[in-house]
């Protein structure tokens, strides 16, 4: 363990190194795994005994480095509820991952046992892809630390992700750190001339041919002129005041002031960022909110505009009609959602309600089995607790039949929800969030860099508005065309060009990661097997 440690260590140090915001950095990423490998490949070669154990412990050590270091400021959006419940929840993100990643290294020894290098190292990705779509699919779901994620701030080089979505990146990242991993390990085994020669002309085949590739789309691609007007409002307010220090009519006041200071006669579309209606509305009488009758008054000037706000809203029954719903002192149930809303000059409102929700702040994992915990996590996110979740991803359209894909917050690093919004016929993709609560750290840029992915895997205009920054827009490739600085009160204006193109990962999906567990379940099965026909033998 202690001549293999400082190799775990490295790797999570290169990777962090690598990972968004960092500049100039990307390309750690292609070796960030090396050092992991070849502290693995010595515990396998050596005569001491628990080689298992050793092999998930010098892992989870390596990628709890990586993941603290990258999302340290996770502890900073739950501290409000005090550091005796913050600290043991921060624990999830901190250490769940790096859990499940260093499950796929114990595979990875296991499958290595009964099986040869090569097989164990394509079994190694496999597990990989797998940990990483069930960290997108489960209740303690937090894919931030996807790897294809890392190319966030070196979107040029993955203009590919049309085709392939995130989880390409994932695939790219792995294959030429096993193919680095081989080359210098081959050094060592006395590996042939011919053969290394073979691996190193493969390593730069699998690195250039992407590279090259992308960065020949990226310099060609021409968006299709069809332009609408975007504003997009920053007003900056505390979310720590937002409850009841600031008066919601005057919150609103603030966002249409902004607006109205940048507003075209032609403007189509106002963004306002998360909550930004900082009053719980019922859902039954959304036409009667005074809060809704103040954005309605300020639209009246424009057209055909539409705009898209955050908000809280609440529904109530008379018996226990969701799973979700919560009981009332007062007698009765009620669901509180996070909102998107669609509101026009006429009567029509459209709702959509966040779907992807943060585990223990928004939502209580395994809801089930955990109940006893509820107490506690409806103190977290604000003060509505667990929210109820809408089924799918969902679309505004426009009185003149445009189509946005509404985002919240946590929502926009899952590209294959956001792709379903396309699908179903959004012509771009609006981003509300209020990234305040992570304060001044890593976390809101990094937030910001995933937004890219979004617009190449898409091909989709991205319109961010977020409470307390960063607001921008991001163009078809990925390009941050606009945006504001954080801790500014603001508001930004562009023409976006609408598409209506599905690109091949909008149409198929996460089909790598699907494809990916399927493995994964195919070798944890033959490891089961050689298991169970191990013990028959010496039973025998």
């Amino acid at each position: 363990m202690k001549k293999n440690l400082p190799l775990a260590i490295l790797s999570g140090l290169l990777l962090w190194i690598a990972w968004p915001p960092t500049p100039y950095t990307t390309f750690l990423l292609f070796i960030g795994f090396v050092p992991m490998l070849l502290a693995i490949e010595n515990i396998i070669k050596d005569d001491k005994a628990k080689k298992g154990r050793r092999v998930f412990n010098t892992a989870f050590i390596g990628f709890l480095i990586w993941n603290t270091l990258c999302v340290y400021w996770v502890y900073n959006a739950l501290k409000i509820v005090g550091e005796i419940v913050a600290i043991p929840i921060t624990l999830i993100p901190y250490s769940l991952g790096p859990l499940l990643m260093a499950a796929a290294f114990w595979l990875y020894y296991r499958l290595r046992l009964v099986a040869p290098r090569w097989v164990a190292l394509i079994g190694l990705v496999c597990f990989w892809v797998g940990y990483e779509y069930l960290h997108q699919s489960w209740d303690l779901n937090f894919p931030w630390m996807t790897l294809g994620n890392g190319f966030a701030i070196s979107h040029q080089w993955v203009q590919w992700y049309e085709y392939t979505g995130v989880y390409g990146g994932t695939l790219w990242v792995c294959t030429i750190n096993i193919l680095v991993f081989l080359i210098y390990v081959g050094l060592r085994e006395a590996q042939t001339k011919n053969t290394r020669l073979s691996l190193i002309g493969v390593a730069l085949v699998v690195l250039l041919a992407p590279l090259g590739y992308s960065l020949s789309v990226y310099s060609n691609y021409v968006e299709e002129q069809n332009p609408s007007n975007v504003v997009v409002a920053q007003p900056n307010i505390d979310p720590y005041e937002k409850e009841g220090n600031i008066p919601a009519n005057l919150q609103v006041d603030i966002l249409i002031h902004l607006s109205r200071q940048i507003a075209q006669p032609n403007t189509e579309y106002f963004i306002w960022p998360e909550t930004a209606l900082p009053e719980y509305i019922d859902e039954d009488k959304l036409r009667s909110s005074n809060l809704i009758g103040q954005a309605r008054f300020f639209l009246r000037n424009y057209k055909n505009a539409n705009l898209i706000t955050g908000a809280e809203t609440y529904k109530t029954y008379d018996t226990r009609a969701t799973e979700t719903a919560k009981p009332m002192q007062e007698g009765g149930f009620y669901d509180s959602y996070n909102t998107a809303l669609s509101i026009e000059n006429g009567d029509r409102l459209q709702t959509y309600h966040k779907s992807r929700l943060v585990p223990g702040a928004e939502s209580l994992p395994f809801g089930n089995a955990l109940s006893f915990l509820k107490p506690v996590f409806e103190h977290l996110g604000g003060a509505t607790g667990t929210y109820a979740p809408d089924k799918d991803a969902g679309v505004f359209y426009s009185q003149s039949g445009i189509g946005a894909a509404p985002s919240i917050c946590f929502e926009s690093i899952w590209g294959g929800y956001v792709a379903r919004s396309v699908k179903k016929g959004a012509q771009f993709i609006a981003i509300i969030t209020n990234d305040g609560w992570w304060e001044n750290t890593s976390g809101k840029d990094q937030h910001l860099d995933y937004a890219k992915l979004r617009a190449i895997e898409t091909r989709r205009w991205v319109c961010r508005s977020a409470n307390t920054g960063i607001s921008a827009f991001i163009n078809q490739r990925g390009d941050v065309v606009k945006h504001t600085e954080w801790w500014t009160k603001t508001a930004i204006k562009q023409d976006i060009n609408l598409n209506s193109e599905l690109t091949f990962y909008v149409k198929h999906g996460d089909y790598i990661p699907q494809a990916g567990c399927i493995l994964t379940g195919v070798g944890v099965l033959f490891l089961l097997g050689m298991r169970l026909k191990r013990k028959q033998v010496l039973t025998a």
